[in-house]
């Protein structure tokens, strides 16, 4: 009976009451963003010599600067990305909350596994880009020409392509939990997923296409080859999390 009226009370909320509160959750969601800059502010150099570049020194290339900014807009963009990326379990933290008063108290139960869950599987993602995708880019680019012409990379330009596809490859990593919580609210089957893996797999070369900052066909494979195999991995997670479903009603 409490939980019933929790909810009844839940639904009574106005179009100004979500408003605001979609206002408070995205300001804590960018306050800690801002935090987190400013971390990696104070470790810019470290983060940019010492991580940032390894992938492109591991092949012998060497960046430069081409334009009297380039080196403060490289540093502005590093600092940004690497704050959303340290501030998204909170982030997502604060999304949850966000959409947690419509759904039923049994499924908001599942916050802090969802939550944790989802950060993991984001923060696979950046690894996967950090560790495969990037080296294995670089490797193929450094190939080209090197006997006519000395292949030395904008700062900007090598930055610019490498935050995009970390946190293009953590997005992406997020699909299996999303099904998860598709299926666990009814808005997904594994059965709508089989009947349209195709589409799904023209709508991932594509998504890849568009996503991967270069346009070269590795890079762009390199990126949709995981998302197929986690498109295939969601149908049994979204088959899991339906049974998981059904079972009370039994």
């Amino acid at each position: 009976m409490p939980n019933d009226q929790a909810h009844e009370d839940e639904k009574e909320m106005g179009f100004l009451d979500h408003l605001e509160e979609l206002r408070m959750r995205i300001f804590r969601a960018a306050l800690a963003v801002v935090f987190f800059s400013a971390i990696a502010a104070f470790f810019a150099d470290f983060l940019i010599k010492e991580v940032l570049l390894a992938p492109l020194l591991a092949v012998g290339l060497k960046a430069q600067v081409l334009t009297p900014y380039g080196i403060m807009m490289t540093y502005m963009e590093v600092v940004i990305v690497v704050g959303i990326i340290a501030a998204m379990p909170i982030i997502l933290y604060q999304l949850w909350k966000f959409i947690a008063p419509g759904l039923m108290p049994n499924e908001r139960k599942y916050a802090s596994s969802i939550v944790f869950f989802t950060s993991i599987c984001f923060l696979s993602g950046v690894a996967f880009a950090y560790f495969i995708i990037v080296p294995t880019a670089l490797k193929f680019f450094s190939t080209f020409g090197t006997d006519v012409f000395e292949l030395n990379i904008a700062i900007n330009e090598y930055i610019s392509f490498l935050l995009s596809l970390i946190l293009g490859s953590g997005l992406v990593f997020e699909l299996p939990m999303v099904t998860y919580f598709l299926t666990k609210i009814g808005l997904l089957t594994p059965g709508v997923m089989r009947k349209y893996r195709r589409h799904a797999i023209v709508g991932i070369l594509i998504i890849a296409a568009i996503a991967t900052p270069t346009p070269d066909i590795l890079t762009q494979s390199l990126f949709a080859a995981p998302m197929i195999l986690l498109y295939e991995i969601s149908i049994f997670i979204s088959k899991f999390a339906q049974k998981k479903s059904e079972s009370p009603k039994e």
